[in-house]
C-alpha cells in the first residue's frame, strides 16, 4: 500500500512539474529569434535536461573541459552521431552557455522547443545556403556580444554509421567573425541510447580535444580549420584511421 501511495505521489509531483514547464513555456514568441540569454529559460532547460538524462540512465563523463577558456564564449564544433549530442553538450557545458544552430524541427519540440529559442539557439534551414549565411552572421554576432556560445556540427547532419561525413567548412567562418576560439569537441556512445531505452542504461563520452586560437583561425582557410578539425576528430574516435 506504500508503494502504491509512492507512485501516486511520484505521479503527482510528475505532473504539476510538466504544468510548471508548460505554463513557462507559453510566453515565449514562437516566430522571434531572441538576441539575450534569458538565464530563467536556461535554468528551466537544464532542469528539464538534468531530468531526461537522469530518467534514461545516461552518464556522461567529460574529459579535457580545462582546456577550454574560462568566462570566454567559443564556437564548439564536433562529430554527431545522434540527436542526443547536442542535449548532453549543453548540459555538460553549462558554463558556456551553448546555444546550437539546428534544424527548424526541433524548434517544434514541446517545451524544449520554446526553451532553446528563448536561449538563443538559431534556427537553419538545408534548402537555401543564403539564409544559412545569415544564421552564421546571427551567431557571430552573439558571440561577438559574448551572449551565448555557438555549437555546430560541420557534417549538417547525423551520421548514422558512426563515419565523419563530409564537412561543410564555412561554418568555420563564424569564429573568424566573432574573434573567438574553436573548441573541437568529439561525442561518441549517443548512438547507443535510443538501442538502450528502457532497459540499460548508456554511458557517454565528450572528450575536448583541440581549441584552435583566435589568432590561429584569422591565418587559416576555412578549408585547412575544417582539415585539422577532421584529423583531430579521427585520432580521437578512430585512432587516426578514417571510417569509410
Amino acid at each position: 500500500m506504500i508503494l502504491i501511495y509512492a507512485f501516486i505521489f511520484a505521479g503527482f509531483l510528475l505532473a504539476l512539474y510538466l504544468l510548471f514547464l508548460f505554463v513557462c513555456a507559453l510566453p515565449v514568441n514562437t516566430s522571434k529569434e531572441y538576441e539575450n540569454n534569458s538565464r530563467f529559460y536556461r535554468g528551466l532547460l537544464y532542469s528539464a535536461t538534468s531530468a531526461v538524462l537522469k530518467l534514461l540512465r545516461i552518464k556522461v563523463k567529460v574529459a579535457g573541459r580545462e582546456k577550454l577558456p574560462a568566462g570566454q564564449k567559443v564556437l564548439f564544433v564536433g562529430n554527431h552521431r545522434s540527436n542526443f549530442d547536442p542535449i548532453i553538450q549543453w548540459q555538460s557545458l553549462k558554463s558556456w552557455d551553448l546555444a546550437f544552430i539546428s534544424k527548424e524541427e526541433n524548434f517544434r519540440i514541446p517545451f524544449f522547443g520554446r526553451f532553446i529559442r528563448r536561449c538563443c539557439f538559431l534556427s537553419v534551414g538545408r534548402e537555401d545556403p543564403r539564409k544559412s549565411l545569415a544564421v552564421f552572421d546571427k551567431a557571430a554576432g552573439l558571440l561577438k556580444r559574448q551572449e551565448v556560445s555557438i555549437g555546430v556540427y560541420p557534417e549538417g547532419t547525423r551520421s548514422v554509421k558512426g563515419e565523419l561525413l563530409p564537412f561543410h567548412n564555412g561554418v568555420f567562418r563564424i569564429a573568424g567573425k566573432a574573434d573567438v576560439p574553436i573548441a573541437v569537441m568529439a561525442v561518441s556512445g549517443t548512438e547507443r541510447i535510443r538501442e538502450n531505452i528502457p532497459f540499460r542504461g548508456t554511458e557517454v563520452h565528450l572528450d575536448i580535444v583541440d581549441i584552435i586560437s583566435p589568432d590561429e583561425v584569422k591565418t587559416m582557410r576555412t578549408v585547412d580549420v575544417g582539415k585539422r578539425v577532421r584529423k583531430v576528430l579521427e585520432d580521437r574516435l578512430y585512432g587516426g584511421e578514417e571510417i569509410l
